[in-house]
């Protein structure tokens, strides 16, 4: 929020934020609405790794209540640390009770098949391989062509080459999940007893998170080179005991991954290509939620609403640099200088 005030101003910001957490309510909304089972979790734990980043976490947690009124946060000191999570690992926490967690896929399929019943029409590899703007614009694929009043881009890493010029704000960023084997009941209990999600605030983070079935779904491990980590379950079982010993004899039984696309300040970026051509992108990891939110408002904005989109749409982005070659190559040089810092403290 620093980074996106700092461009558009305090009351703007505001109304970014209020759709951030206006996004968590729609998720509640559409599953109440369409009877998705997704297995929702409120809760959201964001811990610190040291005290210099103890110290931060605190300073975010008071921001949040002094600038944006959001009441919902709760500052937990280290020694209080121990009732929330059960790791050796970090100094802070802040807890968030208007957050929380769900099964993705349950709650995509559950989306796609309520808008099939409210009469959209999905066609499942179909590539979209050129867009013409226009009245109408024309979208080419292999098998034919479309005409219609308004396209919506919104192919996050996906995009390139059909929309080059986006492509080149954003980066495919690999990030990985591993799940355990179901654990005993008062063991998973112990190590996270509200069953908060959890979320660490290094620049390379873990997040991490208990499943119906008790498993812990751990993630992080990210890939800045589009190179999947060799032997990726032992991988990520080492960071899943780093972060809880107690699970040193825990098997992993599945582990996967797949790309977020993130922009160079982090902010999502929104905006119009031609008149009636609108594209979403530059989720940066928040995608789960802002994006169902971000089709509200491009919904609106096609309507004939486009004030809260507008807002989206003034944040400033730049390119990755080192263009299609390199830009790759440089972002793995300052990756490493960011895992440097985070292993500093």
């Amino acid at each position: 929020m620093s980074v996106i005030a700092r461009q558009i101003g305090h009351e703007a910001a505001r109304q970014i934020w209020d759709c951030s957490v206006e996004a968590v309510a729609l998720i509640g909304q559409r599953c109440l609405d369409f009877d998705i089972d997704c297995e929702w979790q409120p809760g959201f734990l964001s811990v610190a790794v040291g005290a210099r980043r103890a110290a931060e976490l605190a300073r975010w947690a008071e921001s949040l209540t002094r600038e944006y009124r959001y009441e919902r946060i709760r500052l937990i000191e280290q020694a209080e640390l121990p009732r929330w999570i059960a790791s050796p690992r970090y100094h802070g926490a802040a807890f968030d009770a208007g957050g929380g967690h769900l099964h993705p896929l349950k709650y995509t399929l559950g989306l796609a098949q309520a808008a099939a019943r409210l009469g959209a029409v999905l066609f499942e590899d179909s590539a979209a391989l050129e867009v013409t703007p226009g009245r109408p614009c024309t979208v080419r694929t292999a098998g034919g062509r479309i005409r219609c009043h308004h396209v919506l881009l919104a192919g996050n890493v996906y995009l390139d080459p059909l929309a080059p010029r986006l492509a080149r704000r954003i980066m495919p960023v690999g990030t990985f999940i591993a799940a355990s084997a179901p654990l005993e009941g008062s063991l998973a209990g112990s190590l996270i007893p509200s069953r908060a999600a959890v979320c660490d605030t290094q620049f390379v983070l873990d997040y991490f998170r208990l499943s119906r079935e008790n498993r812990m779904v751990f993630g992080g491990r990210v890939s800045y080179s589009r190179l999947v980590p060799p032997r990726l379950p032992e991988a990520m079982r080492r960071r899943m005991v780093k972060v809880f010993p107690q699970l040193a004899h825990t098997p992993v039984e599945f582990a996967w991954g797949g790309y977020v696309d993130i922009t160079m300040n982090r902010a999502p970026d929104f905006g119009r290509i031609a008149p009636d051509v609108y594209y979403l992108q530059g989720f940066s990891g928040h995608g789960l939620a802002l994006s169902g939110m971000a089709g509200r408002l491009v919904a609106k904005a096609i309507a004939g609403s486009a004030d809260r989109f507008d807002v989206f749409a003034s944040l400033k982005h730049r390119d990755f640099p080192g263009g299609r070659l390199f830009r790759t190559p440089a972002l793995v040089l300052a990756m490493a200088w960011y895992r440097l810092r985070d292993a500093l403290g």
